[in-house]
C-alpha cells in the first residue's frame, strides 16, 4: 500500500471521528470559490467546480450553502470573495516532504500561522520547490468495497483508463490522470458508491518511518490540517500499519 494511500486511509478515519463540520464547511466553501474564479459558475462546463460540488454533497453540505457559495464567488450576489491559491512546501519529523495547498485572504497570517505549526510540532518550511518535484498530479477515486467485487471494479477502471490501484481491506483506492476523473467516476458511481473523488498530489517515493516518527509526524500533519487556510495536506511518509490505533489511544 502506497504512503499516500495510508495518509489518505488515516484521514478518512479521523474524519468520521473527529471532523469539525464548521471548520470543513468552510474549506468546502472555498474550493469551490476557487473553482468558481478558475472556470466560471457553471457546473456542466467547469470540471474543478463539478468535483468541488460533489465533494460538499459527499459531506452533506446544505445545498443553500453551495448554491450560495457559487453566487458570491461569480458575483451574482454583488459580492466577490477575493482568495488566492498558495504552495508552502517544507519538511516534518524523519525528513518527510510535506506539501500544504493554501487558500486564504490573507498571505500574512496563513504564513505566520503555518510556520508557528511546523516550529512547534518537529517541521520547517522549505524554500519553493524543494519538494515538489516529489509528487506528480493524480485523479484518486476511493470507494468502500471489498472482496472479489474490488478487484472487478479495479479491472473495470483500469480498462477505462485509470492508470493504477490499491486495495486494503474494504478499501479501493483507483489512481488515474486528473482529466480522467470525472469520466471515471460516472462510470464507477453508477455500478458502485463512489466515497470520494478528488485531485490529489501523490508522491513518487515515499519514507519508511518508525512508529514513534509516524506519531510525531501524525501529530504535525494533524495540527496543520487545522489550520483555517490550510485546504489540503500532502506528504510522503509512509505510516506503519498501526499508527492511527497508537494516535487514538494517545490522544
Amino acid at each position: 500500500m502506497s504512503g499516500h494511500s495510508k495518509w489518505s486511509t488515516i484521514k478518512r478515519a479521523k474524519g468520521a471521528t473527529d471532523a469539525k463540520r464548521g471548520q470543513l464547511f468552510t474549506k468546502l466553501t472555498r474550493e469551490i470559490t476557487i473553482a468558481v474564479r478558475e472556470g466560471g459558475g457553471d457546473v456542466d462546463f467547469n470540471p474543478r467546480l463539478r468535483l468541488a460540488v460533489h465533494r460538499a454533497r459527499e459531506n452533506n453540505m446544505p445545498v443553500e450553502n453551495i448554491e450560495r457559495a457559487i453566487k458570491r464567488s461569480s458575483g451574482a450576489d454583488g459580492e466577490t470573495t477575493q482568495m488566492e491559491e498558495i504552495i508552502y512546501e517544507g519538511y516534518g519529523p524523519g525528513g518527510v516532504a510535506i506539501l500544504l495547498h493554501i487558500v486564504t485572504e490573507n498571505r500574512n497570517r496563513a504564513a505566520a500561522d503555518v510556520r508557528s505549526a511546523m516550529s512547534r510540532n518537529g517541521g520547517n518550511l522549505g524554500e519553493a520547490g524543494c519538494v515538489s518535484w516529489i509528487f506528480n498530479s493524480k485523479g484518486i477515486l476511493t470507494m468502500e468495497i471489498s472482496g472479489a467485487q474490488a478487484e472487478e471494479m479495479a479491472l473495470k477502471a483500469i480498462d477505462e483508463g485509470a492508470e493504477d490501484f490499491f486495495i486494503e481491506k474494504d478499501l479501493l483506492e483507483i489512481n488515474c490522470q486528473p482529466g480522467d476523473l470525472e469520466h471515471l467516476r460516472q462510470v464507477l458511481d453508477s455500478n458502485s458508491n463512489v466515497r470520494s473523488a478528488e485531485v490529489s498530489q501523490v508522491p513518487t517515493t515515499t519514507v519508511p518511518l518508525d512508529s514513534k516518527t509516524a506519531l510525531q509526524t501524525l501529530r504535525l500533519l494533524d495540527r496543520l490540517e487545522d489550520l483555517e487556510d490550510v485546504q489540503r495536506v500532502y506528504t510522503n511518509a509512509d505510516f506503519p500499519d498501526d499508527t492511527f490505533e497508537q494516535y487514538e489511544t494517545e490522544g
